[in-house]
C-alpha cells in the first residue's frame, strides 16, 4: 500500500512539472533595448521545435540570457562566439505551446533587465499558402522597373543609391505600389502567379536595383515600400486570383549587409588570402574527376566582388536561412520560392534546408536556378533523381534551361542530326533524369539574358511559335514582363535587359499597360498570348496531360498533349520556309479524329491529312471526332 502511494504521489509530480513552467522568475524593472533581434518573433506550433534566436548589440555577451518560466519553452543553449556583440540563444518550444510572450532577462552583475519576446498565433487559413501546379502561368516581374505607384519613396533619407532613370544600372523607382495599381493588366493577361526579382533591402551603393545583395533579411527594401506594403501585395494578388513567389538567396549577401560590417565569427563567411571569384562551373559539383581545388572554387568562391559568400557549413548560417525563409512564408502568406543560385550553396545544407521547408509547408511552390548546361547536370539538382552517389536534394523543380537553349536554337538554327529542332527532341528524350518532369518552369527570357525578341531578329512568327511552345510543353510556362509586348534590349547592359514599362511612370510619352498605348504588332503579340493562356487555362490536357514527341523531320517539330477529354496536336516549323505536312505519320495521336479545330483562329480544318505551314511557324490544334 505504501509503495502504492509512492507510485501516485510521484505520476502526480511529474504530470505538474509537464503542465507547469519550470524555473525561478527573476524580477526586472527596465527593459532591454537591443540593436538587432532575428527572426524578430515567431510563432506557436512550427514543425520544428528548436528556435535560434540572434541577439545582436554592443559587447551583449557581457550578460547572462535567462527565460523566466513559460510552458511549453525551454531556453536550451546559449552560445557566445568570437564577436562580443553577438549571443546566439536555442529554443526548445513544444508543438502545444500557445502563443503569447516571452520575458527574457539579460544579467551583468546586480543590473537586470527585460526584453520581451512574442510567439504569435498562427494563421488557421487552410489554403493561405497555395503552392503552385500544373494550372498556372507565372509571370516574372522586376519591381524596380515596372511602375512607380509612390515617389515619396524613391529616395529614402540614409540608404546608399537615389533614383536615377538615365543610368539603367541604378534605381529606377519601380515599388510594390505600382505592382498593385496594375494587377488588372495582369489579370487581364491570364497570368496566376508571380515571381518577384528579389525585394529585400539592398542598401548597396552600386545595382542595389536588383535586389540580389541582401543587406537585411527581415525587412522589405523601404523604397520597394517596406513589410506592411509587402503583407498588402500578397493580399491583394490573392484577392485577384494571382498567387505570390518570393525570389531566395542563400549563396551570398551585400557587403553592406549589417552582419558582414560585423562579421559574427570569421567563418561565417567563406574567405581566402585574396579575392576568389567562384568558377560558375557547376558540373565540378558532380565530375566524377573534378579535382578538390575545382570544387571548392566552385562552391566557396564569391559571386562577385560585392557579394560575400556564405558559409552555409556553418550550422548558425544554416539555420539563420531555413528560419528566415520560414518567417516570410508564415509571416505573409506567400504561395512560392525561387531559389536564386541554388548550385553554388553547400549541397548538403541545400538538401536539408528544402526538407526543412517542405516539412513546414509541404504545399509550397519551389523551383532552383540552375543555370547550367546539359540535362544531367541539371537534373542533377532535383529531389529523388536516383543517380549514383547523388544527394538527395529534395528539391521539386529546376528552372529548365535546357529547354530555354532548344527552343531559341530551333528557331534560330537549321536541323541538324542533335541540333536545330533536333535539339527540343532530344533534349526532352532525357526526361528520364527526373523525377517529375511537368514541375520544371519553361521561359523563353528572364532578367539575367537577352530579350527573346532581339533573340529572335524581332520576328513575329518566331514568336509565337517560342510563346506557343512554353504554353503547350510539359511544366509551368514563366513569362517575363513585357516579352508579351515585344520589349527589347537594346544593348548588353543587364540594366537594358530589365526595361522600364513604359506607363508605370507619371509623365512616360505612352502608357504599354493600356491598349491604346500599343503599336499593332504589339496589340498582335499581347493579344496571341492572352488568348492561348486563357486556352491553357481551361485545356487540362496542357497541363496535366500526356506528351507524345516525334522525331522532327525538315525542321518540323511536333507533339502531342492529351487526357481523356481532349487531344492537341502541335506542329512547328522552325524552317523560315512554308512547308507542307503530311500527318499520317501522326496516326497514333490522331486515329480516329475526323477534324481538327485551329486553337488560336477558330478556324475548323475539315481535312487535316496535309497541312500547310508558314515559315517560323506554328499550329496548335484541337482534334474533333
Amino acid at each position: 500500500m505504501k509503495n502504492l502511494l509512492y507510485i501516485i504521489a510521484l505520476v502526480m509530480i511529474i504530470g505538474c512539472r509537464d503542465s507547469e513552467p519550470q524555473g525561478v522568475t527573476i524580477e526586472a524593472s527596465e527593459e532591454m533595448t537591443l540593436t538587432k533581434v532575428e527572426p524578430p518573433f515567431w510563432w506557436a506550433g512550427m514543425h520544428d521545435p528548436i528556435l535560434e534566436v540572434i541577439f545582436y548589440h554592443e559587447n551583449i555577451q557581457d550578460y547572462q540570457l535567462h527565460l523566466n518560466p513559460y510552458n511549453g519553452v525551454k531556453l536550451n543553449t546559449v552560445t557566445k562566439v568570437e564577436n562580443p556583440n553577438y549571443l546566439f540563444a536555442e529554443f526548445v518550444i513544444d508543438e502545444n505551446v500557445a502563443d503569447g510572450t516571452l520575458e527574457l532577462i539579460f544579467q551583468k552583475g546586480d543590473e537586470k533587465l527585460r526584453y520581451y519576446y512574442e510567439l504569435k498565433a498562427r494563421s488557421t487559413a487552410d489554403d493561405r499558402v497555395q503552392g503552385l501546379d500544373n494550372s498556372d502561368v507565372m509571370y516574372l516581374l522586376f519591381p524596380d522597373r515596372f511602375s512607380n505607384g509612390d515617389p515619396s519613396n524613391d529616395n529614402v533619407e540614409g540608404m546608399l543609391q537615389e533614383v536615377n532613370r538615365a543610368e539603367p544600372l541604378e534605381r529606377h523607382g519601380g515599388d510594390i505600389q505600382g505592382v498593385i495599381n496594375h494587377l488588372d493588366y495582369l489579370k487581364d493577361l491570364g497570368v496566376t502567379a508571380i515571381w518577384f526579382n528579389p525585394l529585400l533591402e539592398n542598401d548597396q551603393p552600386h545595382e542595389s536595383y536588383h535586389g540580389y545583395a541582401f543587406t537585411d533579411h527581415y525587412n522589405i527594401d523601404a523604397r520597394f515600400g517596406g513589410n506592411e506594403m509587402y503583407l498588402k501585395l500578397v493580399e491583394e494578388c490573392h484577392k485577384n486570383g494571382i498567387k505570390v513567389i518570393m525570389d531566395v538567396v542563400h549563396n551570398h549577401v551585400g557587403d553592406q549587409h549589417w552582419m558582414i560590417k560585423d562579421l559574427p565569427m570569421n567563418d561565417w563567411i567563406h574567405q581566402f588570402d585574396e579575392f576568389t571569384k567562384t568558377t560558375y562551373r557547376a558540373p565540378t559539383l558532380m565530375d566524377p574527376y573534378a579535382s578538390k581545388k575545382d570544387k571548392i572554387t566552385m562552391s566557396d568562391g564569391w559571386f562577385d566582388t560585392h557579394m560575400p559568400d556564405l558559409n552555409q557549413d556553418n550550422p548558425h548560417v544554416s539555420r539563420y536561412l531555413k528560419q528566415h525563409n520560414i518567417w516570410w512564408v508564415e509571416y505573409s502568406g506567400l504561395d512560392g520560392l525561387r531559389i536564386d543560385t541554388y548550385a553554388y550553396p553547400s549541397p548538403t545544407f541545400t538538401s536539408e534546408w528544402c526538407k526543412a521547408i517542405l516539412d513546414q509547408y509541404p504545399q509550397i511552390g519551389m523551383f532552383g536556378e540552375t543555370w547550367v548546361h546539359g540535362p544531367a547536370v541539371q537534373a542533377h539538382f532535383v529531389a529523388n533523381n536516383g543517380f549514383r552517389n547523388a544527394q538527395n536534394t529534395h528539391l521539386p523543380a529546376v528552372t529548365d534551361f535546357q529547354l530555354h537553349y532548344a527552343i531559341q536554337e530551333a528557331l534560330n538554327q537549321p536541323q541538324g542530326w542533335t541540333s536545330g529542332a533536333a535539339r527540343i527532341y532530344y533534349t526532352l528524350a532525357q526526361d528520364f533524369l527526373y523525377e517529375n518532369p511537368y514541375r520544371n518552369i519553361l521561359f523563353l527570357d528572364n532578367h539575367d539574358v537577352a530579350r527573346y525578341w532581339r533573340v529572335i531578329g524581332q520576328d513575329i512568327n518566331k514568336y509565337k511559335t517560342g510563346m506557343t511552345f512554353i504554353l503547350t510543353m510539359r511544366g509551368i510556362p514563366s513569362i517575363y514582363y513585357g516579352t508579351e509586348l515585344l520589349f527589347y534590349n537594346q544593348s548588353d547592359n543587364h540594366g537594358h535587359y530589365r526595361n522600364d514599362f513604359p506607363g508605370g511612370w507619371e509623365g512616360d510619352e505612352v502608357n504599354k499597360f493600356i491598349e491604346e498605348g500599343r503599336t499593332d504588332l504589339e496589340k498582335e503579340a499581347f493579344n496571341f498570348t492572352k488568348k492561348l493562356i486563357a486556352y491553357r487555362s481551361a485545356t487540362p490536357a496542357l497541363q496535366t496531360g500526356k506528351l507524345t514527341q516525334f522525331v522532327p523531320e525538315n525542321g518540323v517539330y511536333t507533339y502531342a498533349r492529351y487526357d481523356d477529354d481532349k487531344t492537341i496536336l502541335i506542329i512547328m516549323n522552325t524552317h523560315t520556309e512554308a512547308t507542307e505536312v503530311n500527318t499520317s505519320r501522326f496516326s497514333e495521336i490522331t486515329a480516329g479524329f475526323s477534324k481538327a479545330k485551329n486553337v488560336i483562329s477558330d478556324e475548323v480544318i475539315e481535312d487535316y491529312s496535309v497541312l500547310k505551314i508558314g515559315g517560323s511557324s506554328a499550329l496548335i490544334l484541337e482534334m474533333v471526332k
